[in-house]
Formats: C-alpha cells, structure tokens, sequence
C-alpha cells in the first residue's frame, strides 16, 4: 500500500498535488486530523487490497491539533504502517505573491501580514519538514512540472530504484529547497567572463567543450560520478523514492548546466531513472 502524508504551507501547491494524485488512483482525503491518520490508515490496510494508494493532508488549517501530527506518526511507526511524507515548500516572495493574487487571507494572520503568518507557519512547520520523504520546493514550478514531480516519485515505476532529478541552479537565486545533495561548481573560470560564449548556455557544445577541457573540471567530474554511485544504492536501502541531485555555479547558466547534464547522462548509463531541470537557465 501507498500511503503519502501531504503537508506544507499554505499556497504552496497541495491542492494542485492532490488533484494530481487522485488522477494517478489515489484516494484523497484533504484536512484530516492528525489523530485520526493512524486509524484511518489501519482501516485501509484491511481493506484487502480494494484501497491501496491513499494520500491525506494534513496541515495547518487543523489549528491545534496539528500540535498532534508528531504523535499521530510515532503511531504510524509503532505499528508498521509505511507511509511517506510529502512537504510542499515556496520562497517567501513566492507566496506573498500568491496569496495576494488569490485574495485569499493566511490561515494564521487572517487580519494581518502575509508575511507574518508564513513566517510563523513555517516555524511551526519546522518539525514535519525535518520528518518528510520528499520536499518538493514549487516556487519555480508550473502545474505541469508539479505533476511531474509527483508521478516521479509516486508513479508506477517508484516501487523500484528511486528516480533521481538532477537539477542545476545558480548561487545568486539562492539554494533550492527540496534538494537533497548538493554540490558547488562555482571554483571552475566562469565562462559568463569569456565573450562569445556569455549568451550560449551550458547546453551548447562550446561552452560544454571550454568547461570540460579544464583539468579540474575532469578531477571534480570523476569524484562526483564516484560519490554518486556509491551513495545512490544506500538511499535505495534507505526506501529513498525521489532523490534530488543540485549543482550549483553563480548564475546557474553555465558551469553547473555542463555538470548537470553530464552527471544525468552518466546516471543513466548505470540504469537509473532521471531527469534533469535546469532551474535558473533562463534568467538574464
């Protein structure tokens, strides 16, 4: 059985999640009390296989007894019941933004500042954030590339090895949220500083050939293949289901585009499901 908790803040995007997961089979349940998760997912697991993909959220809209949320998956653990824990995750300016364009006011600042009540929301959230499988940061992210996202990992393929999104980014825009390794490209030269190769990206093969022809850059590509492939089988023991690989340079155009691409091309060749996302490639 499938059983995935889907949390987060407020306009993150955990009503597009849900509906994404009701058309993948699951069945939803949206703002169910933290204490009656365990129940309910004891219920479903006796259901004989008529119910086998279930997806709850839970979030701050249960006011206090959200406070339950630590209690309700101790029980889960205490009773063997898997489940993973979804976090959906925005920048600050990005849900600002989002809520004034909803007109919608925060669930915890109905009549004061936005970003006051993400604040205290995302304190409070601090603890289920920590616990999560997966976080998904949907500040960048289209309907679509959400969707994408969760049928990564929650797709029919996500019972074997974990699908991997290796996403390149530029230091500058700031670190992603959801990534769960990342690795710093920017002590390579920077070809934003080499005149005709500043307006073609990391995917042209000019800028590819300058960045990779660098001795270091093989050295750095080396060791990062090698780590790679050595932590990649432990996560799978770990019943990791989505792993998110960032690397980084100063504009995210360039040196971590190269590295990216490099890296998902090599993934692949051992076998593993990727993706690649360039997130800040077409920043000016």
């Amino acid at each position: 059985m499938q059983f995935v908790i889907v949390t987060g803040l407020s306009g993150a995007g955990k009503s597009t999640a849900v509906h994404v997961l009701e058309d993948m089979g699951f069945f939803c349940v949206d703002n169910l009390p933290p204490a009656l998760v365990p129940r309910f997912a004891e219920l479903v697991s006796r259901s004989h296989g008529r119910v086998d993909r279930v997806a709850v959220v839970m979030d701050i809209r249960s006011r206090e007894f959200f406070e339950e949320i630590d209690e309700a998956l101790r029980a889960l653990d205490e009773r063997k019941l898997p489940y993973h824990v979804l976090f959906l995750d925005a920048s600050d300016e990005v849900l600002v933004r989002r809520f004034k364009e909803t007109r919608r006011k925060h669930p915890l600042a109905p009549g004061g500042s936005v970003l006051e009540g993400i604040r205290a929301e995302r304190e409070r959230l601090e603890g289920i954030r920590e616990r999560a499988h997966l976080i998904v940061d949907t500040s960048a992210l289209t309907p679509q590339g959400l969707r994408d996202e969760l049928q990564a990992a929650f797709g029919p393929a996500s019972g074997r090895a974990p699908t991997i999104t290796v996403l390149s980014f530029g230091y500058k825009y700031g670190l992603p949220m959801d990534a769960d390794l990342v690795f710093d490209v920017r002590f390579l030269p920077n070809p934003h500083y080499v005149p005709e190769l500043r307006p073609h990206p990391g995917t042209h093969p000019s800028v590819r050939a300058y960045v990779l022809a660098l001795e270091a850059a093989q050295t750095f590509l080396g060791h990062l293949r090698e780590m790679v492939a050595f932590l990649l089988p432990n996560f799978v023991r770990e019943g990791k289901s989505h792993l998110v690989i960032a690397i980084g340079c100063t504009g995210g155009r360039h040196r971590s585009v190269v590295f990216a691409e490099e890296l998902a091309a090599y993934l692949r060749e051992l076998g593993y499901e990727v993706r690649t996302r360039h997130r800040d490639l077409e920043r000016e």
